[in-house]
Formats: C-alpha cells, sequence, structure tokens
C-alpha cells in the first residue's frame, strides 16, 4: 500500500508540475505578443485632403526600430496607403491624395511590419472617421450645375422653336481629370447589365464607374470573378459611362474589362484609367 501511495504521489506531482510549466509558457507567450493601439484619428476626427494628416498609436513588444505601416480605408477598401513609420508612436505631414472624396465612413488601419512571430502579427483599425475634400466637393457641383444648365437650356430652346433637343456638350473633365471617349454604342433598350472584372492578372485595381456622372459602382476591388450590375439609360441624350480609378494596382494603369448587354446585343471592351484621366464610352438608345 505504500508503494501504491508513494506511485500515486509523484504522478500528482509530475502532472501539477507539467501544469504549472504549461501555463508559465503561455502567460510568458501573452506577454510577449506584440500589440497595436491607434489613438489618433478618432471617431470624432475630420480631416481636410489640404491639410496634412497626423497619426498616433501605441505599441507593446515592438521596438522602436521597427515600423508599422498604415493604410487608409472608405468602407473596408484600401484607398490610399498613409505610409511606413518608425515605430515612434507618432507621424506627422501625410499627404491625402487628391482623388480622396468627402465622406463619413473612412478608417485607418496599422500592419506591424517584419514581426519577430509571424503567427502574431500586430494589427489595428480605427473606428469609422471623416474626411472632407472640399475642392473635389465644388468640382462635383460645378460639373452637375453645368450639366443641368445645359439640359435646361436645351429644352427651353426646343419648346420656343419647336426644334428637337440637341445633345448637350459632353464634359471634359470629371473631378479634375481628362475625359477620353474611346467608344461609341447603341442599344434598344434603357436597361442594360453590366460585367466588370480585372483585365489581365489581379493587382489590386480599385475602381468606381460611372454613369452621367452618378455613381453606379463604388470602390470596387477588381479581380477575375465578374462582378454585375444593371444600368438604366437616359434616352434622349448620349450617356456617359466612365471608369474612375482610385489606385494604379502593381501594375500601371488600371485597366477593367467591361461587358455591357441587352437581351439581343452584347458589347465587350477594355477600359483604362490613370489618376489624372479617365476613359468613357457613349452609349445611345435607338429603337
Amino acid at each position: 500500500m505504500k508503494t501504491l501511495g508513494e506511485s500515486i504521489s509523484k504522478s500528482l506531482w509530475f502532472v501539477f508540475t507539467l501544469c504549472m510549466v504549461i501555463g508559465y509558457a503561455q502567460q510568458n507567450s501573452m506577454d510577449n505578443k506584440s500589440t497595436l493601439t491607434i489613438s489618433y484619428p478618432l471617431s470624432s476626427t475630420v480631416w481636410e485632403t489640404n491639410e496634412p494628416a497626423k497619426l498616433q498609436w501605441k505599441t507593446q513588444n515592438i521596438d522602436s526600430s521597427k515600423s508599422i505601416r498604415f493604410f487608409l480605408l472608405r468602407n473596408k477598401t484600401v484607398v490610399q496607403e498613409l505610409g511606413r513609420f518608425k515605430n515612434s508612436g507618432d507621424a506627422q505631414g501625410i499627404q491625402l491624395a487628391k482623388n480622396v472624396g468627402s465622406g463619413d465612413n473612412y478608417q485607418v488601419m496599422g500592419i506591424e511590419l517584419f514581426p519577430d512571430n509571424k503567427d502574431q502579427i500586430a494589427k489595428y483599425a480605427t473606428s469609422f472617421f471623416s474626411i472632407r475634400n472640399k475642392e473635389a466637393d465644388l468640382r462635383k457641383e460645378q460639373f452637375e450645375q453645368a450639366r443641368n444648365n445645359s439640359i435646361a437650356a436645351n429644352v427651353q430652346g426646343r419648346k420656343s422653336r419647336k426644334e428637337p433637343i440637341p445633345n448637350p456638350p459632353l464634359p471634359k473633365e470629371f473631378e479634375g481629370r481628362r475625359i477620353s471617349y474611346v467608344k461609341n454604342l447603341t442599344f434598344d433598350t434603357e436597361r442594360l447589365k453590366v460585367k466588370v472584372w480585372d483585365h489581365q492578372e489581379e493587382d489590386g485595381d480599385i475602381v468606381s464607374i460611372y454613369l452621367n456622372g452618378n455613381l453606379v459602382l463604388s470602390k470596387h476591388l477588381l479581380t477575375n470573378s465578374q462582378q454585375e450590375f444593371d444600368i438604366e439609360l437616359d434616352s434622349e441624350k448620349p450617356n456617359d459611362f466612365l471608369l474612375y480609378a482610385h489606385n494604379l494596382g502593381e501594375v500601371s494603369p488600371n485597366t477593367v474589362s467591361v461587358e455591357i448587354t441587352s437581351d439581343k446585343k452584347s458589347e465587350k471592351m477594355t477600359l483604362n484609367s490613370y489618376l489624372r484621366s479617365c476613359e468613357a464610352v457613349l452609349i445611345s438608345v435607338k429603337k
């Protein structure tokens, strides 16, 4: 009986010691885990695109010689890399891209670069905050006002002369970017289906598509899978279908494969856009 009791005591002592060792290892692992917290911008922050932005953050178990990479997100989609900064906890004088539009759905995401433990990479995303781009808002307002004035003047002229409404002049710029019209299309219906996808290899292209200045696809990350959506044309005039690039991906320019279809017809094309110019096509309805 004594021998059996000694064996049980030794087994219990071994189990207790093993649990202590495992617990210590786990606690030590937690203590050494790298963490990142971004303390600015806050949910109440409003950045102006014409003013330098700043970042503030805190880390744990990340050496000051290491770097943190920061991105600007809108609707959880990357719209700009803000930079790579040494882990000093503060970065000043960050210039926002001129094509960053006004909105209340922006976030900053930070990621630890070259972590000591690749299974424990520190990353953090802020709450949503706001950005205002006064120049872009003004350009868009002027664009829409000029278009509305042109249409109104043509309608009034037709009423007084009883003549067909001539097409309004095509816009030459959109949000400060030059527009190049590369194709004229004709369909027999106002309602069309559109498919878009990355023209070649996926390289991180982010695009928006506008129809007559109105957003129909917002900040879409292009992949080899087709993204489908519907559009409705104005049968009284040519409709401008415009590709707007938010970045250039890994390979310039931002290139999109587009297929526009009706029940009877299909048109395929490739559109290219840079950060200073946009390609567009004109689509008319003839029944």
